[in-house]
């Protein structure tokens, strides 16, 4: 009777410890990222969220002075496009232009051709360089000052009614004689009123702290920011938005207000005085930084540590000729013509000062060397010098003539 064995191929792959074991590392360092995540999120979230929104109770949002604005029957419309702010303005009306720099040129130059001839109050929260000669001709943005409580030192009746405000920030410069600038900081001032032909004026505000849920109860902003924003029975809060279409230039024409088009047709479009960055949530950038330094610690965990040089006995041995050919077909490959010829007279010099009685430390030294062979040759005439310290041959049968003369000159040597 016979029994039939039959044998099962070994597994070769990983038992599920083995798995587990190999890993455990990685999705701890996925967990830390994780929770580092929900906390920086969690202790950002309600810093920037809302900012200078009138639907927003958050610190930086600005629900309190429109509702204020509300109780004493000023109509407060929120508006996300160009189109929308465009069409609301009129003489009964208050535009309020969250962020001006945020537009492109020509949405720029569109918003100031509309609210130039509406006779309403257009109030620009922070207009940078770029943007004040659009939207506020006449006026031109000066440097950044910290923000602190200002007197009014000026006759506009609002500031004087408001008195001390929390302003400051962008400070600008106007040679316009019925400007009225108001709020000086360092002698320049953060708040300048500018009269439109229409009857009704633009008025640019350094900073956007008075209009904050945080700082409405403080010093006077409340009253300068219901006086700035009360004037018209309507109020239009323009939050440019991503979803916000640029505005083409095709049907806009170079007129009073207008700037002339570069050369070539194309007018510069891009939005200014901002950066791709100031469009990224903070919670993206955080999570690159996150991958990032994730990244880093993997490198670091995974590199290979390298020691000291440690000598090791070839497995094989490999003759002197072999390793000679397999070095020539290297310098052949890279055309490293002048490698090989310094490797061919380095070797050559060592052998002649051997023979011709030099120390081996003067062996590449050309006044001991050449004395020592040029006593041993035949011909004296000849160029040594050339030969065993010269330039490196200009072609690969320059360097196999100098390698046959190099061999001549050696024998020569020996022999003699």
């Amino acid at each position: 009777m016979t029994t039939a064995t039959t044998s099962s191929p070994t597994s070769t792959a990983p038992s599920p410890g083995q798995v587990w074991t190999r890993a455990r590392g990685i999705l701890a360092v996925v967990l830390i990222l994780v929770v580092a995540g929900v906390t920086f999120a969690a202790a950002r979230s309600g810093a920037n969220h809302g900012q200078l929104d009138p639907r927003s109770a958050d610190p930086k949002g600005s629900r309190a002075v429109a509702e204020l604005l509300k109780a004493r029957g000023v109509s407060v419309t929120v508006a996300t496009t160009l189109d929308e702010a465009t069409a609301a303005t009129g003489p009964d009306t208050t535009l309020l232009v969250a962020g001006p720099n945020l537009l492109t040129r020509s949405q720029q130059l569109r918003l100031e051709d509309a609210t130039s001839a509406s006779a309403g109050r257009t109030l620009l929260i922070a207009p940078g360089r770029e943007a004040t000669p659009r939207l506020a001709p006449g006026l031109r943005a000066e440097s950044h000052e910290a923000v602190s409580a200002l007197a009014p030192a000026c006759d506009l009746p609002a500031a004087r009614r408001a008195g001390t405000a929390d302003l400051g920030g962008t400070r600008y410069t106007t040679q316009t004689p019925t400007a009225v600038a108001c709020y000086p900081s360092a002698g320049l001032p953060s708040l300048v009123s500018l009269p439109t032909g229409a009857g009704g004026d633009t008025v640019a505000l350094g900073s956007p702290d008075i209009l904050h849920n945080e700082r409405l109860d403080q010093q006077g902003n409340a009253s300068l920011a219901l006086q700035l924003l009360g004037s018209r029975p309507h109020l239009v809060w323009y939050l440019p938005s991503l979803t916000d279409p640029p505005a083409t230039t095709d049907d806009s024409t170079p007129g009073d207000g207008d700037e002339e088009q570069p050369e070539g047709g194309i007018r510069d479009d891009a939005p200014e005085e901002s950066s791709f960055l100031d469009l990224i949530p903070s919670g993206w950038l955080w999570g690159t930084l996150q991958l990032a330094l994730a990244a880093v610690l993997a490198a670091v965990w995974r590199a290979r540590r390298l020691g000291p040089l440690v000598t090791e006995r070839l497995p094989v041995a490999i003759r002197a000729s072999e390793s000679a050919e397999g070095r020539s077909l290297l310098y052949r490959k890279a055309n490293a013509r002048d490698r090989a010829a310094d490797a061919l007279r380095a070797a050559s010099r060592t052998r002649l000062a051997s023979l011709a009685g030099v120390p081996a430390s003067d062996a590449h030294t050309p006044d001991a060397l050449l004395t020592a062979v040029s006593a041993r040759v035949t011909a004296p005439d000849r160029d040594l010098n050339a030969l065993l310290f010269g330039s490196a041959p200009s072609t690969d049968a320059a360097l196999v003539l100098l390698a046959d003369q190099l061999d001549a000159l050696e024998r020569e040597v020996r022999t003699s």
